[in-house]
Protein backbone atom coordinates (compact mmCIF):
# COMPACT_ATOMS: atom_id res chain seq x y z
CA UNK A 1 0.00 0.00 0.00
CA UNK A 2 1.53 3.48 -0.85
CA UNK A 3 2.01 6.02 1.83
CA UNK A 4 -0.73 7.95 0.20
CA UNK A 5 -3.55 5.25 -0.15
CA UNK A 6 -2.53 4.75 3.72
CA UNK A 7 -3.63 7.97 4.92
CA UNK A 8 -6.47 7.85 2.99
CA UNK A 9 -7.13 4.27 4.58
CA UNK A 10 -6.30 6.12 8.26
CA UNK A 11 -8.77 8.91 7.04
CA UNK A 12 -11.81 7.18 5.91
CA UNK A 13 -11.95 4.75 9.55
CA UNK A 14 -11.02 7.95 11.69
CA UNK A 15 -14.24 9.78 10.31
CA UNK A 16 -16.55 6.38 9.60
CA UNK A 17 -15.61 6.07 13.10
CA UNK A 18 -17.25 9.52 14.25
CA UNK A 19 -20.61 8.75 12.39
CA UNK A 20 -21.29 6.28 9.67
CA UNK A 21 -21.57 8.21 5.88
CA UNK A 22 -22.21 8.01 2.20
CA UNK A 23 -19.42 8.67 -0.51
CA UNK A 24 -20.71 12.10 -1.10
CA UNK A 25 -20.75 13.17 2.91
CA UNK A 26 -17.20 11.18 3.67
CA UNK A 27 -15.35 13.23 0.32
CA UNK A 28 -16.84 16.61 1.58
CA UNK A 29 -15.33 16.12 5.19
CA UNK A 30 -12.17 14.79 3.69
CA UNK A 31 -12.06 17.98 1.46
CA UNK A 32 -13.14 20.84 4.10
CA UNK A 33 -11.61 18.93 7.61
CA UNK A 34 -8.58 17.50 5.98
CA UNK A 35 -7.40 19.62 3.71
CA UNK A 36 -4.40 17.34 2.14
CA UNK A 37 -7.17 15.61 0.81
CA UNK A 38 -8.30 18.45 -1.02
CA UNK A 39 -7.91 17.49 -4.73
CA UNK A 40 -8.67 13.56 -3.88
CA UNK A 41 -12.11 13.08 -6.32
CA UNK A 42 -14.57 10.10 -6.22
CA UNK A 43 -11.77 7.76 -8.39
CA UNK A 44 -9.34 7.80 -5.58
CA UNK A 45 -11.77 7.48 -2.77
CA UNK A 46 -14.34 4.62 -3.66
CA UNK A 47 -11.39 2.23 -4.80
CA UNK A 48 -10.32 3.02 -1.13
CA UNK A 49 -13.73 2.38 0.50
CA UNK A 50 -14.18 -0.80 -1.79
CA UNK A 51 -10.76 -1.82 -0.27
CA UNK A 52 -11.77 -1.11 3.06
CA UNK A 53 -15.21 -3.30 2.43
CA UNK A 54 -13.30 -6.33 1.17
CA UNK A 55 -10.94 -6.11 4.09
CA UNK A 56 -13.95 -5.88 6.92
CA UNK A 57 -13.42 -3.04 8.10
CA UNK A 58 -16.19 -1.57 6.53
CA UNK A 59 -20.15 -2.77 5.93
CA UNK A 60 -22.51 -1.57 3.31
CA UNK A 61 -25.88 -0.41 4.24
CA UNK A 62 -28.24 1.20 1.98
CA UNK A 63 -29.84 5.11 2.76
CA UNK A 64 -31.68 5.23 5.82
CA UNK A 65 -34.35 7.68 4.72
CA UNK A 66 -37.30 5.93 2.98
CA UNK A 67 -37.93 8.65 0.76
CA UNK A 68 -34.64 8.58 -0.60
CA UNK A 69 -34.45 5.16 -1.98
CA UNK A 70 -38.04 5.98 -3.08
CA UNK A 71 -36.87 9.30 -5.08
CA UNK A 72 -33.52 7.50 -6.13
CA UNK A 73 -35.88 4.14 -7.68
CA UNK A 74 -38.50 6.62 -9.23
CA UNK A 75 -35.78 8.37 -10.94
CA UNK A 76 -33.75 5.07 -11.98
CA UNK A 77 -30.99 5.54 -9.81
CA UNK A 78 -28.91 3.50 -7.31
CA UNK A 79 -30.19 4.63 -3.38
CA UNK A 80 -27.28 6.16 -1.90
CA UNK A 81 -24.96 3.72 0.13
CA UNK A 82 -23.98 4.01 3.93
CA UNK A 83 -20.64 3.28 4.91
CA UNK A 84 -20.60 1.99 8.19
CA UNK A 85 -17.38 1.03 10.15
CA UNK A 86 -17.66 -2.69 11.58
CA UNK A 87 -15.89 -3.93 15.13
CA UNK A 88 -12.75 -4.98 12.89
CA UNK A 89 -12.59 -1.60 11.57
CA UNK A 90 -12.75 0.19 14.87
CA UNK A 91 -9.70 -2.07 15.96
CA UNK A 92 -7.78 -1.78 12.76
CA UNK A 93 -8.34 2.39 13.23
CA UNK A 94 -7.17 1.99 17.02
CA UNK A 95 -3.96 -0.02 15.58
CA UNK A 96 -3.10 2.68 12.91
CA UNK A 97 -3.62 5.88 16.02
CA UNK A 98 -1.03 4.22 17.86
CA UNK A 99 1.42 4.01 15.22
CA UNK A 100 4.78 6.55 15.77
CA UNK A 101 6.33 5.63 13.43
CA UNK A 102 8.44 8.06 11.10
CA UNK A 103 5.24 8.26 8.34
CA UNK A 104 3.57 9.98 10.81
CA UNK A 105 6.09 12.84 10.95
CA UNK A 106 6.12 13.62 7.62
CA UNK A 107 3.80 16.57 5.50
CA UNK A 108 0.85 15.19 4.61
CA UNK A 109 0.92 12.13 7.08
CA UNK A 110 1.30 14.28 10.24
CA UNK A 111 -1.90 16.88 9.21
CA UNK A 112 -4.14 14.01 8.82
CA UNK A 113 -2.67 12.53 12.16
CA UNK A 114 -2.90 16.02 14.37
CA UNK A 115 -6.65 16.25 13.09
CA UNK A 116 -7.38 12.78 15.17
CA UNK A 117 -5.50 13.96 18.29
CA UNK A 118 -8.63 14.44 19.86
CA UNK A 119 -9.16 10.28 19.99
CA UNK A 120 -5.26 9.57 20.38
CA UNK A 121 -3.62 8.83 23.67
CA UNK A 122 -1.30 11.47 25.37
CA UNK A 123 2.07 9.40 24.70
CA UNK A 124 0.97 9.04 20.85
CA UNK A 125 0.35 12.41 20.80
CA UNK A 126 4.00 13.79 22.73
CA UNK A 127 5.74 11.00 20.07
CA UNK A 128 4.38 11.95 16.89
CA UNK A 129 4.89 15.76 17.89
CA UNK A 130 8.62 15.49 19.41
CA UNK A 131 9.19 13.14 15.89
CA UNK A 132 7.58 15.79 13.72
CA UNK A 133 9.50 18.62 15.46
CA UNK A 134 12.57 16.48 14.90
CA UNK A 135 11.75 16.18 11.17
CA UNK A 136 11.71 20.10 10.79
CA UNK A 137 15.15 20.69 12.61
CA UNK A 138 16.52 18.87 10.52
CA UNK A 139 15.32 20.32 7.27
CA UNK A 140 15.53 23.86 8.82
CA UNK A 141 19.12 22.92 9.23
CA UNK A 142 19.97 22.07 5.48
CA UNK A 143 17.92 24.60 4.67
CA UNK A 144 20.33 27.01 6.35
CA UNK A 145 23.27 25.50 5.01
CA UNK A 146 22.22 25.36 1.44
CA UNK A 147 20.94 29.32 1.80
CA UNK A 148 24.57 29.91 3.02
CA UNK A 149 26.38 27.78 0.09
CA UNK A 150 24.52 29.25 -2.60
CA UNK A 151 23.27 32.62 -1.47
CA UNK A 152 25.52 34.78 -3.46
CA UNK A 153 24.21 33.21 -6.76
CA UNK A 154 20.42 33.94 -5.97
CA UNK A 155 18.49 37.19 -7.37
CA UNK A 156 17.01 38.72 -4.79
CA UNK A 157 13.25 37.51 -5.33
CA UNK A 158 14.71 33.82 -5.67
CA UNK A 159 16.37 34.65 -2.55
CA UNK A 160 13.24 35.82 -0.71
CA UNK A 161 11.07 32.59 -1.46
CA UNK A 162 14.54 30.59 -0.26
CA UNK A 163 13.37 32.81 3.31
CA UNK A 164 10.21 33.12 2.99
CA UNK A 165 10.42 28.67 3.19
CA UNK A 166 12.52 28.98 6.31
CA UNK A 167 9.94 30.95 8.27
CA UNK A 168 7.45 29.02 7.66
CA UNK A 169 9.16 26.24 9.33
CA UNK A 170 10.70 28.17 11.89
CA UNK A 171 6.91 29.08 12.28
CA UNK A 172 6.17 25.67 12.46
CA UNK A 173 8.53 24.56 15.08
CA UNK A 174 7.78 26.96 17.42
CA UNK A 175 4.38 25.97 17.03
CA UNK A 176 5.30 22.28 17.79
CA UNK A 177 7.30 23.95 20.85
CA UNK A 178 4.21 24.96 22.40
CA UNK A 179 2.31 21.81 21.85
CA UNK A 180 4.74 19.68 23.32
CA UNK A 181 5.30 22.15 26.21
CA UNK A 182 1.28 21.88 26.82
CA UNK A 183 1.01 17.97 26.46
CA UNK A 184 3.80 18.00 29.17
CA UNK A 185 2.65 20.43 31.39
CA UNK A 186 -1.24 18.32 30.76
CA UNK A 187 0.53 15.19 32.07
CA UNK A 188 2.55 16.76 35.18
CA UNK A 189 -1.12 18.13 36.39
CA UNK A 190 -2.45 14.92 35.53
CA UNK A 191 -0.30 13.22 37.83
CA UNK A 192 -0.24 15.85 40.60
CA UNK A 193 -4.02 15.65 40.51
CA UNK A 194 -5.53 12.08 38.83
CA UNK A 195 -8.59 13.23 40.43
CA UNK A 196 -9.30 16.26 38.32
CA UNK A 197 -12.34 15.43 35.84
CA UNK A 198 -10.71 18.40 33.63
CA UNK A 199 -7.52 16.19 32.35
CA UNK A 200 -8.00 13.91 30.18
CA UNK A 201 -5.51 11.27 28.84
CA UNK A 202 -7.07 11.49 25.60
CA UNK A 203 -7.87 15.04 24.94
CA UNK A 204 -4.83 16.90 26.32
CA UNK A 205 -4.44 19.84 27.57
CA UNK A 206 -3.49 22.98 24.69
CA UNK A 207 -3.62 26.04 25.99
CA UNK A 208 -5.76 28.66 25.57
CA UNK A 209 -5.95 31.87 23.76
CA UNK A 210 -3.25 30.45 21.51
CA UNK A 211 -3.39 33.54 19.17
CA UNK A 212 -3.62 33.32 15.14
CA UNK A 213 0.15 32.41 14.23
CA UNK A 214 -1.09 29.01 14.77
CA UNK A 215 -0.07 26.48 10.96
CA UNK A 216 -2.56 24.86 9.65
CA UNK A 217 -1.06 21.11 9.61
CA UNK A 218 -2.09 20.63 6.07
CA UNK A 219 -0.21 23.80 4.89
CA UNK A 220 2.30 22.46 2.59
CA UNK A 221 4.80 25.89 2.47
CA UNK A 222 7.00 23.99 4.73
CA UNK A 223 7.54 21.33 2.03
Amino acid sequence: MSRRSGILEFAVLGLLRESPMHGYELRKRLNTSLGVFRAFSYGSLYPCLKTLVGQGWLIEEPGSAPEDALAASLAGRRAKIVYRLTAEGKERFEELLAHTGPDAWEDEHFGVRFAFFGQTSRDVRMRVLEGRRSRLEERLEKMRASLARTRERLDDYTLELQRHGMESVEREVRWLNELIESERAGRDQQRSAPESPDQSESTGGLPRNRGSARPDPSDDTAN
